[in-house]
């Protein structure tokens, strides 16, 4: 049985995971607690010293890293057992649990949340989101979760089935449900799932979806944050070009580099937003990563080639009406399972003697990428792990280079990294002339 867990030193907490019960000690309470309590201005003025950590990657820039300095190589031998609570369930959680004021939000299977008193891990509520357990059926890798926003006094969080949720902070009673799928694709039990998390991007609450592997047509769709009501839709691949005129603006440049003869019109696609989403308020951008495509194989999707955009893609989008500012596509023509979907960590960095504001990625095809947030110029790509699906990447065009070990249907070479992707590589040796390894293929990743 999976359990949250409390590790803790002189006060301060490390998250993992452990066994045990909740400590019941209720000391904080809706009525003397103001719950939840995050906006812009405290996101931006969130330093070094502050406690806590208030989204997905902690801070707004998403940087996963919390430069508190308690626990240290001198004193980390006196870290010890807090206290544990158990979920009650034995399926695969995937979500770093949100730490506000005090108080832990964590979201489970199906989009289950759980509001906890970080201190004595005391239940202060949970919500369950009923969801239509057939949709189970759907999730190539099983009803995770991968996060919630909070925001304002509310907690945003999806649930397999397909809704979004916003919850009270302090009761965990629902304000509104919004059915993020079609009433088509709802009725026809089209195989999309939910399994991110929310992102908050000015005045919308913005979700993505899951199912490229089954053929669906990828989106993300954007909600008013206090009705629920849906603002905005932004398809990231292109409608069968036999039904007319396409349905959005950036879909026109789009459908020209699909072949209309393959089976992609049939079959979706592909280009799921079920990850990697981020946001820049100064700039008032929404960044995307999108999906692999679907079918895999690009002779049978589109059999004359095409870049097949926006698929494998980093999209920089308005918040405000959903249009298109930038893109970049990291894998034209994917067809190797790359989506780039990965998280987004938004800095500023010194490059080439200048400062810039960029966005970067470690991309699921085994390179680095670094970007200008503001124009989509790329800065920089580096690989990570052994490379041999191309020979590199042409910083001027953006394109990767042609290799013939990229090409799987000769099926003469081991195609690295795999369709696992680049993470939690560990090769043993790599020869860079023959694009040979001495190791078994062991990288792995979620997806």
């Amino acid at each position: 049985m999976v359990t949250l867990a409390l590790f803790c030193l002189s006060g301060f907490g490390l998250l993992g995971f452990g066994y045990g019960r909740p400590v019941q000690n209720p000391s904080i309470k809706p009525t003397s607690h103001k719950f939840g309590q995050i906006d812009y201005r405290r996101l931006a003025s969130l330093g070094d010293a502050s406690r806590g950590w208030l989204t997905n990657g902690r801070d707004l820039g998403a940087s996963y890293y919390s430069p508190v300095h308690e626990i240290t190589d001198k004193n980390v031998k006196r870290l010890g057992f807090a206290w544990s609570y158990a979920l009650g369930t034995n399926r695969g959680l995937e979500a770093t649990p949100i730490v506000v004021d005090g108080i832990m939000y964590a979201v489970g299977n199906w989009g289950l949340v759980y509001a906890l008193d970080a201190k004595t891990g005391a239940k202060i509520w949970t919500f369950d989101p009923k969801p239509d357990g057939q949709w189970a059926r759907y999730a190539c890798c099983d009803v995770v979760m991968r996060g919630l926003a909070i925001w304002k006094g509310r907690v945003y969080v999806g649930s397999t089935d397909g809704f979004l949720h916003a919850i009270n902070a302090a009761t965990g009673k629902e304000l509104w449900r919004t059915d993020t799928l079609s009433a088509k694709d709802r009725a026809s039990y089209t195989p999309y799932t939910v399994t991110g998390s929310p992102v908050i991007a000015g005045n919308v609450v913005v979700i993505g979806n899951g199912g490229a592997d089954f053929g669906v047509r990828g989106y993300i769709s954007a909600y008013d944050l206090e009705t629920g009501q849906q603002k905005w839709k932004f398809y990231t691949v292109p409608r069968n070009p036999a039904l007319g005129p396409q349905d959005q603006p950036q879909l026109k440049k789009a459908v020209a580099t699909w072949d209309p003869k393959g089976s992609w019109v049939r079959q979706g696609g592909g280009g799921t937003v079920w990850g990697g989403i981020a946001y820049d308020p100064k700039l008032n951008l929404l960044y995307i990563g999108t999906g692999n495509a679907a079918p895999y194989n690009i002779k049978s999707r589109s059999p004359r080639g095409g870049d097949n955009l926006y698929l494998a893609s980093i999209l920089a989008i308005h918040p405000d009406d959903g249009t298109l500012a930038w893109y970049y596509q990291e894998v034209p023509g994917e067809r190797w399972d790359y989506d780039a979907t990965q998280g987004f960590i938004l800095a500023n960095l010194a490059i080439g003697g200048k400062r810039r504001q960029v966005i970067m990625q470690a991309a699921k095809d085994g390179f680095f990428y670094v970007l200008d947030r503001a124009t989509g110029r790329l800065l920089q790509a580096i690989p990570f792990v052994p490379v041999n699906w191309t020979k590199g990447i042409d910083l001027h065009t953006g394109r990767p280079l042609p290799s013939e070990a990229g090409d799987y249907s000769t099926g003469t070479k081991l195609i690295f990294p795999g369709m696992a992707g680049g993470h939690n590589w560990q090769p043993m040796s790599f020869d860079k002339k023959t694009g040979s390894s001495g190791n078994r293929v062991g990288d792995s990743a979620r997806s």
